[in-house]
């Protein structure tokens, strides 16, 4: 593996490689196993969008792999200042050994891989979040034990989540249903591969979407660069929230996870979270895991 752009560009079998690594390294960290597998390496985290849980835990999992990370902001690149993408991953190619960017464009991340000469993660853009999904996978996988045939559903905005849910979910071997407002779906080619597997459904009728799931999953309403939308689209997805109505809806025993932060009270009751807050900052956790995997993978010696 050589980059981790989109999950759309992993096979079901690279997936399961990177849980099964995660697994690996978990297990190693929490017995206190040194695996420093990046030894002498930098990574070069570029934010153009902030992120609490993204800068902490692949600082973290570079140092636990024996490298080291370098914060980049836009304001420090020239990126953010007229500087060509492809002249920007040429320079970076040049000092570090991997790059992890979280910006709003996907082309971004797709131009750096293309004109860099290094590994390129993807740590979040407006159309998917891979790293995320791959936390998600391997906390369900620990909490259901399996993940074919396992039903996850997705109530909310059909946004870079739903996108990487919805193709990360139908690879594993799950079943994928995703209720959101009419004009607010997920990406439309995804969409049509989805359904095309015959594991996919989309709807505006939570209770229809989360009827017989095992992992509910949701976000926040209004996602980083739509805070000028909030009041409007509050009003929108009042309805669209996981609350007891629809943990009923599911089945018994059903987990619950969100990527965080979140909007108790919008998106989520409070109770509901409470009542799930092990299996949600598992999911948090796992981050660091799935990551040091990925970087492994695409940065280690092969």
């Amino acid at each position: 593996m050589k980059h981790l752009l989109k999950l759309g560009d992993l096979t079901p079998e690279e997936i399961l490689e990177i849980l099964n690594l995660a697994d690996q390294l978990k297990y190693e960290k929490k017995h206190g196993i040194a695996h420093h597998h990046l030894a002498g390496q930098t990574l070069g985290m570029i934010f153009q969008k902030s992120s609490t849980r993204t800068r902490v835990s692949f600082e973290v999992g570079m140092y636990d792999l024996g490298g080291s990370a370098l914060f980049l902001s836009s304001h420090d690149l020239q990126i953010g200042r007229g500087e060509p993408v492809q002249d920007t991953a040429r320079v970076l190619s040049r000092y570090l050994n991997g790059i992890m960017i979280r910006t709003f464009a996907q082309q971004e991340v797709e131009d750096l891989a293309r004109y860099g000469s290094i590994p390129v993660i993807n740590g979040l853009t407006d159309y998917c979040h891979p790293c995320q999904v791959l936390a998600d996978l391997l906390t369900i996988r620990e909490h259901k034990k399996v993940l074919a045939g396992n039903k996850l559903c997705f109530v909310g905005d059909g946004n870079n989540m739903a996108n990487s849910l919805i193709v990360g979910g139908i690879k594993a071997g799950m079943e994928v249903s995703v209720a959101c407002p009419k004009g607010y779906e997920p990406d439309a080619d995804i969409m049509s591969w989805a359904s095309a597997t015959g594991r996919f459904t989309c709807t505006d009728d939570v209770l229809a979407a989360a009827s017989g799931a095992d992992v509910l999953y949701t976000d926040v309403w209004a996602s980083m660069g739509q805070e000028d939308e909030a009041a409007h689209r509050q009003k929108i997805f009042a309805g669209y929230q996981i609350n007891d109505a629809v943990m009923a809806a599911a089945n018994p025993g059903a987990m619950v996870q969100h990527c965080l932060p979140a909007h108790r009270g919008e998106e989520i009751t409070n109770e509901v979270f409470e009542a799930h807050a092990d299996e949600i900052f598992d999911e948090a956790e796992n981050r660091l895991h799935v990551q040091k995997a990925v970087m492994v993978l695409c940065m280690g010696k092969k």
